[in-house]
C-alpha cells in the first residue's frame, strides 16, 4: 500500500509537468517565413519576412554572417510590429547568410531557413544607373557648387560696381575743377600780354 504522502508528491508532480507543457505549448512560436531580401546595395540591404497568423510575437532577433567568416552579427528589437530590418556597414561584393527569429513573452522561436545574399559591386552600380539618373548626393554637391559660383559673381558684380562709383566720382571732380583751371588760365595769360595805349596805340618812349 502507498503512503499518502508520496502519493501526494508524485501528484504535484505530475500537475506541474503537465501545466508546464501546457504553457510551453502555448508560447511556442513558429519559425518566420518567407524570409527575402530586398535592395540588396553595396553596402547595405534589407530583410523581410511574414509570421504565422495569431502568433503572439513582440519582436524579431536576426543573425547575420559572412559565407566564410565565423564571427556573428546579432540584431533584436522588442515591442514591435515591423516584419523588415535593414542590414548596415555590409562589404562590397561580398556574400551573407541570414537567419530570422521571432520573439514573443515566452522566448524565441526557431531559426529560418538561412538566406544566402551577395551584395553590389561599386562598379557595377555605377555601371547599372542611367545618365540621366541623379541621387541626392550629386543633387546637393551641384547644389553646393552652384550657390559658390553665385557668391563668386556676386563678389565681382559689387567689385566692378565700386570701380565704377569710384570712376564717376573722380570725373565729377575733374569735370568740375576745369572751369576753374579756364579762368586761371586766361587770367594769367591777360596778366602776361603787352600793355596797349589807351587810344589803341602802343606806347613808345620819348627820345
Amino acid at each position: 500500500m502507498a503512503k499518502p504522502g508520496l502519493s501526494a508528491a508524485v501528484l504535484l508532480l505530475l500537475l506541474g509537468f503537465l501545466s508546464a507543457s501546457s504553457v510551453n505549448a502555448d508560447t511556442l512560436l513558429s519559425a518566420p517565413l518567407n524570409v527575402t531580401i530586398r535592395e540588396i546595395e553595396v553596402n547595405s540591404a534589407v530583410v523581410t519576412w511574414e509570421i504565422l497568423e495569431g502568433d503572439p510575437v513582440i519582436g524579431f532577433a536576426i543573425t547575420q554572417q559572412k559565407k566564410d567568416v565565423r564571427m556573428l552579427r546579432f540584431i533584436q528589437e522588442v515591442n514591435t510590429t515591423t516584419r523588415s530590418c535593414a542590414l548596415w556597414d555590409l562589404d562590397e561584393d561580398t556574400e551573407y547568410i541570414v537567419h530570422v527569429q521571432s520573439i514573443s513573452m515566452g522566448g524565441s522561436s526557431p531559426p529560418s531557413q538561412p538566406v544566402l545574399f551577395r551584395t553590389s559591386k561599386e562598379s557595377e552600380k555605377m555601371a547599372s544607373k542611367s545618365p540621366d539618373e541623379v541621387t541626392m548626393e550629386e543633387v546637393g554637391d551641384a547644389a553646393q557648387l552652384r550657390a559658390g559660383e553665385l557668391i563668386i559673381i556676386v563678389v565681382v558684380l559689387v567689385m566692378w560696381a565700386g570701380v565704377i562709383a569710384l570712376f564717376c566720382r573722380q570725373y565729377d571732380i575733374i569735370k568740375d575743377n576745369e572751369p576753374n583751371n579756364n579762368k586761371d588760365k586766361a587770367k594769367n595769360s591777360s596778366e602776361c600780354s603787352t600793355p596797349e595805349h589807351p587810344q589803341g596805340g602802343l606806347l613808345r618812349s620819348n627820345v
